[in-house]
């Protein structure tokens, strides 16, 4: 059976022009053109449904250095194939070569849509390949960092007794806080290290919500023997640097 020319289907898929009556009729009795015509229809549906699109974010580095080995990769086979030709040794006679019509090359050039789309997709598949090898052991995941102390952080003076979180110092000079349902208040959550003995603190950074993961960097210099009290505050907007005096969460550091 001779299937339809997969150029004509991209055109048929994008609704550039409508099936001739013989194609409909091989359409609807080839299950291999059907088939690629659907695939390409729902291409051509996810490039239509992103063309309004706009501030994505850009993609890893690692993931367009993927693809730009993919696309030398492939500039390089014609070469390549060119070069592994055997040639013959003699000339042959015209006359004892049978004369085979060739068929012309067909092009492979898409719209300029669908060259995005595909490049998008490649992107996609190297990063979802990646994460693959990670998962399943082909390269050696990133090693995380030790935690050095921990503490759990509980409801502090009025605070509802069922907010609650952890902290816990690791050994990128970061702290990792876990809260969850503080109250909600009009300003922001800040998060300090304190110093019991003397009351003095430092603030280490804000919390964006009151429930969820931060992590904040820790000064190289800070003596976490000393400063051994994590407490995350209610504070207001008034340019005040200095700590409300309305703590939600208080823990102890140990190690």
């Amino acid at each position: 059976m001779q299937h339809l020319d997969h150029d004509r289907l991209v055109f048929l898929a994008l609704g550039e022009s409508e099936a001739a009556d013989g194609e409909a009729t091989h359409l609807d009795t080839c299950d291999h053109c059907r088939s690629e015509m659907e695939t390409l229809q729902h291409v051509a549906g996810l490039g239509a449904g992103t063309q309004g699109l706009a501030e994505l974010p850009d993609p890893p580095e690692h993931i367009w250095q993927g693809i730009v080995a993919e696309i030398r990769a492939a500039e390089e086979l014609p070469a390549l194939r060119e070069r592994r030709l055997p040639r013959p040794a003699d000339p042959v006679e015209p006359a004892a070569v049978p004369v085979v019509a060739r068929r012309p090359r067909r092009s492979r050039r898409w719209p300029g849509w669908a060259t995005t789309v595909v490049t998008a997709t490649a992107a996609a598949v190297i990063g979802v390949a990646g994460t693959a090898a990670v998962l399943g052991g082909g390269e050696p995941a990133d090693p995380q960092p030790p935690v050095l102390a921990s503490a759990p952080l509980a409801a502090f003076g009025t605070t509802p007794k069922d907010a609650s979180g952890d902290a816990r110092v690791l050994g990128d000079h970061r702290l990792h806080l876990h809260v969850t349902n503080l109250p909600t208040v009009p300003g922001y959550y800040e998060v300090w290290l304190i110093d019991p003995s003397t009351m003095k603190m430092f603030s280490v950074g804000t919390l964006s919500d009151g429930s969820g993961d931060a992590l904040l960097p820790i000064p190289p210099n800070v003596d976490l023997r000393t400063y051994t009290v994590v407490d995350v505050s209610a504070e207001q907007y008034d340019n005040k640097p200095a700590h409300s005096g309305d703590s939600l969460l208080r823990g102890t550091l140990t190690g």
